[in-house]
């Protein structure tokens, strides 16, 4: 039986070679930093191994677009904390998250960004986070630029150079590299609540 993430990440993957392409790449980018449980990354990645020419191109619009997602986080958590922020924590179970990250803020405020905005930490507890804490807003936009930027151009200059490589790489041992993202997202779970 096929795993059903490798069914879906081929799914994901398919959207590279149809219209209107790009512009589920950049909603996905968007929603993700606020709501959406899924990240942009691999269907970045399958534009990058399309398109190499365009690889940087596609990270500045897939930039671009989380960090208005993530305003939109900011956003939700700022003035609908009540009637749609805890809706979204409830429905995906980040409530443990969401309290671990608020002892955060203010210590660590722009460096929880920072650590949320590249890693497999999901960024929307954080966009939220923000928001709802009051978190200066401009300091939370330069984070957001600097972690979504640096993951989503190290994405596309990995793809540029090692792309058809990598994509083999990725096909071949794909079940493990599943496994060890989801043991990188229990391990950003428990920096936030034990390391932070």
């Amino acid at each position: 039986m096929k795993n059903p993430l490798k069914s879906l990440y081929d799914w994901v993957l398919s959207w590279a070679e149809k219209p209107g392409g790009e512009a589920a790449l950049y909603s996905l980018a968007f929603a993700e930093s606020s709501f959406f449980p899924v990240p942009p990354d691999p269907l970045l990645i399958a534009f990058c191994l399309s398109k190499p020419d365009r690889s940087l191109n596609f990270a500045l619009f897939t930039t671009i677009f989380s960090v208005i997602g993530g305003m939109l986080g900011y956003l939700i958590g700022f003035a609908l904390f009540e009637i749609v922020g805890k809706p979204i924590l409830n429905f995906y179970n980040y409530w443990d998250a969401y309290n671990n990250v608020k002892s955060m803020f203010d210590t660590y405020g722009f460096i929880a960004v920072l650590i949320a905005g590249f890693t497999p930490i999901p960024y929307k507890v954080f966009t939220i986070a923000s928001g709802s804490l009051y978190f200066n807003f401009p300091l939370f936009v330069l984070a957001s630029i600097i972690s979504r930027g640096a993951r989503f151009f190290l994405v596309s200059i990995i793809m540029f150079f090692f792309g058809k490589p990598a994509k083999e790489f990725i096909d071949k041992y794909f079940d493990w590299l599943s496994l060890a993202f989801v043991v990188l997202l229990i391990a950003g779970f428990l920096v936030i609540k034990y390391a932070l």
